[in-house]
């Protein structure tokens, strides 16, 4: 009978490249009586005997009941062996020792090959082989299967388990059995009580993963991806925003100017250009927020944001982040707290920290309404879904950015582990409750610091009440004369630059803000906009939003997170900064080019 071993350890170890190193050209696919799928196989020659190799599927927990761990599991309980070739990663022997000791309880004969010692070497990772043997007691080898380094020792050691053990089954299959117990249960239950989603089949999966995880062709189709997204959000969208803003303006001119018309004009000044004109004009964009969540919410649901974060992993890596940081960066498209909160699944701080320095960068929904209000301002649909796309991709820019300067300080070598989970088709369902979720947490969160914006930037706008309203008189004024200086080079003007202000307590303000400052309805607001900026200072002023300091909640979430009062001042400075310096270059670089 032709003996056989079997290679296992986690993924990602270099249990393929040995494999492939051990075996040549040989290798076969090959099915065995009691699992249910096909395995990688060869025969070579060790020690002047056949043997057959078998390549199992990589796994993190013997005891575990995804389809990889129930494949080692059903194959070591029904096939012979004479022994097991475990390969771990000797960069991460704390974390992947724990398999081995599950495997060395099942009592077969085995040997440990640690790969990767390059990469240790490197690290600086030093490793007694003689005790780690006596301690585990096997025999332990260290090699380099993608160099070749210490592969004859590991080959020799293969061929003493070979040549000394007789091929066997477990001697002790207790705990795996009640493994099988579990399963059995667990398919019992689940098929009795849980329907799953629509999926596309295994084979269909793999075709399209073949063309979106391309190695070339990836990338430009996920940008493509969300270039689409954007067309479709404003193609729908728009429409539905200005059936709003009529509704807005009839509830105004129907209602809230009859019912105040005896009122102090103080009073009516503060009710219909203050309140209702601020926070009419935030709500005239909840349309196209719906939108906009709608589709993201398909991009995410039907498993294609994984998808990016494992084709980003590898440009992540040289900025010293991973493609967990691009999932974190993602999330903090819808808002950045949430996102700073996920970075605790990462083990290594000096990723956390600077993951959260990057995220700060996405392009939040509070953001979102700011570049939404200005691109149907100033430019046509077509173009404005550009303009729109061009700022998404200037917060990866800012992100790969600071990721690149800061990386020396914030250096981490934690590798991604990361589950590509299967298409899925989101029901029309889903996605009216997503968009309708997304939209009502910004709502809740935001109304608060919407109010309270609105009612300070009227008082700074009207007060002394004796002026004209956002007349340099006013305190609004004042304040404007004080920071034009900073502001002038960029083309921002004295009143936008307020607004800005009040975008450090929350993004969500300034479009509030802007239409209390021109003393502006929802509906007219864009036309006192676009009559007063042109396209350039009206991107330069995008910019400078886009990249400036985070609101006052994310920073609170980067001080509770990094628990560092100097990370915290960093991570505020630094875009300030780097807001003005960016907006700098783009408007003195376009008016030199006459734009």
């Amino acid at each position: 009978m032709m003996k056989r071993i079997a290679l296992l350890g986690m993924p990602n170890t270099g249990k393929s490249t040995f494999f492939n190193r051990l075996t040549g050209a040989g290798a076969r696919v090959g099915n065995w009586p009691g699992i249910t799928v096909d395995l990688l196989a060869a025969k070579i020659l060790l020690g002047g005997t056949m043997v057959e190799v078998v390549d199992l599927p990589g796994i993190y927990n013997l005891h575990g009941f995804s389809d990889d761990e129930q494949v080692v599991r059903h194959f070591l309980e029904s096939q012979t062996v004479n022994g097991l070739v475990v390969i771990l990663n000797a960069t991460q022997l704390d974390r992947q020792l724990a398999l081995l000791l599950q495997l060395k309880a099942l009592k077969l004969p085995m040997t440990l090959v640690l790969n990767m010692s390059d990469e240790a070497r490197q690290l600086g990772v030093k490793i007694d082989l003689a005790e780690l043997a006596r301690n585990l007691d096997m025999p332990v080898t260290l090699i380099s299967a993608k160099y070749g380094q210490g592969f004859e020792s590991a080959r020799h050691a293969i061929e003493q388990i070979v040549q000394h053990n007789p091929a066997a089954r477990l001697a002790d299959a207790a705990g795996l059995s009640q493994d099988d117990r579990i399963e059995v249960e667990l398919d019992r239950i689940v098929s009795g009580s849980v329907s799953t989603p629509i999926t596309l089949p295994p084979d269909i999966t793999r075709r399209l993963d073949r063309v979106l995880l391309h190695p070339w062709l990836g990338l430009p189709l996920f940008f493509i991806t969300v270039f689409l997204l954007f067309q479709l959000v404003y193609g729908i969208g728009t429409p539905l925003q200005d059936g709003m803003n009529w509704g807005l303006e009839q509830i105004k001119s129907g209602l809230l100017q009859p019912a105040l018309v005896h009122a102090p004009l103080p009073l009516r000044s503060f009710i219909q250009d203050g309140l209702f004109d601020g926070i009419g004009t935030v709500l005239s964009f909840l349309p196209i927020i719906v939108v906009f969540f709608m589709f993201m919410a398909i991009i995410e649901d039907s498993g294609y944001l994984a998808r990016a974060a494992y084709l980003m992993d590898a440009v992540m890596a040289r900025l010293g982040l991973d493609g967990r940081s691009f999932v974190m960066q993602l999330m903090g498209f819808g808002c950045n707290v949430p996102a700073l909160m996920g970075t605790r699944v990462m083990r290594s701080r000096a990723l956390r920290l600077l993951t959260m320095l990057v995220i700060p960068f996405s392009l939040c929904s509070a953001r979102l309404q700011v570049f939404l209000f200005f691109t149907t301002a100033i430019f046509a649909p077509r173009a404005a879904a550009m303009v729109m796309f061009s700022l998404y991709l200037m917060s990866f820019l800012m992100a790969f950015l600071t990721a690149l300067v800061w990386r020396g300080k914030y250096r981490s070598v934690e590798p991604l582990l990361l589950e590509l989970p299967p298409y899925r088709f989101p029901t029309f369902k889903q996605l009216i409750a997503q968009g309708w979720q997304q939209s009502q947490h910004f709502l809740k969160g935001a109304s608060g610091y919407i109010v309270g914006g609105v009612i300070v930037v009227w008082a700074l706008t009207h007060y002394p009440f004796s002026v004209p309203p956002a007349s340099p008189a006013t305190l609004a004024g004042q304040l404007a004369d004080f920071m034009a200086p900073l502001f002038q080079p960029l083309g921002i003007d004295r009143l936008l630059s307020v607004a800005l202000l009040f975008g450090f307590i929350a993004k969500e303000i300034v479009i509030g803000a802007l239409a209390v400052i021109y003393g502006a309805g929802q509906s007219n607001l864009a036309g006192i906009i676009a009559g007063k900026l042109d396209w350039v200072q009206a991107y330069s002023f995008m910019l400078f939003t886009l990249i400036y300091t985070p609101c006052l909640s994310t920073v609170a979430v980067l001080k509770q997170e990094s628990k560092s009062g100097w990370f915290t001042v960093l991570a505020v400075a630094w875009p300030l900064g780097l807001a003005w310096l960016v907006s700098f270059i783009f408007y003195q670089s376009a008016r030199a080019l006459g734009w």
